[in-house]
């Protein structure tokens, strides 16, 4: 009888033990969500640029998502427009603004948003047919010697990849799934060192508009944007964030009669003389 009550006693701490373990780490968790989105609302608020009737246009932080499907990540531009601007929010769209193009979750810079429906097909139409120049600023690993470099290089998604990171790779690659052709023009900058390693500041400037094409197009000719984690193979994790900036970007809306040359201020250089 001893031993039973025992035993029943003994069961009851572990799982008194067990629950409040759990409660502890839940806790923990919250907690640390919680750290991390004040974190990211002080230091990676999203800057009005322009507003019109018709277009929004932002700069968007580097390490943030445009949007999501899932509820508990707050770390959008989406959920940063909501609370910024409630006025412009569209709760029949899916994800409540229309966004006529997309960044890289690690890209910084200028981002368009249309406010109705004839800005959102006009903004449509702009992109379809080219109407639309955008450069980017980026510091790369090495020393580029050309001053410029066209690099015409086909992209398709990389049949390795599993971790929800959409990599990509370039035609030549036995592992690229369904090449699209991709057009990028590089421009050499400037030259110096970033933490005492070779590296160069470049102008880019895309002709198409591929899923990572920048950051693909850069590891393919041998210089890997800096802090770029997904195309250094996990090794760039040294940088606070991938050096690349989406710098201007001049949109012609012919059926609004619309023009804009926008251009928002890189992230300092990190680069040294």
């Amino acid at each position: 009888m001893v031993g039973i009550n025992i035993n029943r006693f003994l069961h009851l701490c572990r799982l008194i033990v067990r629950n409040l373990t759990y409660t502890i780490i839940r806790l923990i968790q919250s907690y640390i969500k919680t750290l991390v989105n004040d974190w990211h609302k002080k230091h990676k608020s999203v800057k009005i640029v322009h507003r019109s009737e018709n277009f929004l246009i932002v700069n968007k932080p580097y390490d943030m998502y445009i949007n999501s499907d899932n509820p508990d990540r707050k770390n959008t531009l989406q959920t940063e427009l909501r609370e910024m601007l409630p006025d412009l929010v569209n709760p029949r769209l899916c994800h409540e603004f229309h966004f006529v193009h997309r960044l890289d979750y690690p890209t910084s810079g200028v981002m368009c948003i249309a406010l109705n429906k004839r800005a959102a097909r006009a903004a449509s139409s702009a992109f379809e047919n080219h109407k639309v120049q955008k450069f980017y600023l980026a510091l790369v690993h090495g020393h580029i010697h050309e001053s410029h470099i066209v690099i015409d290089k086909p992209i398709g998604a990389d049949v390795r990849e599993k971790t929800g990171n959409h990599k990509m790779c370039t035609s030549d690659s036995i592992f690229c799934d369904k090449p699209r052709k991709s057009y990028t023009m590089l421009i050499v900058l400037e030259h110096g060192f970033w933490r005492g390693k070779p590296a160069t500041k470049i102008l880019l400037a895309p002709d198409t508009g591929r899923r990572h094409q920048l950051r693909v197009h850069c590891h393919h000719i041998g210089h890997t944007v800096i802090g770029d984690y997904t195309y250094s193979e996990g090794k760039d994790i040294e940088p606070c964030r991938t050096y690349l900036h989406a710098l201007r970007s001049q949109y012609t809306f012919s059926k609004l009669f619309e023009r804009y040359q926008l251009q928002d201020h890189p992230w300092l250089s990190a680069i040294e003389q």
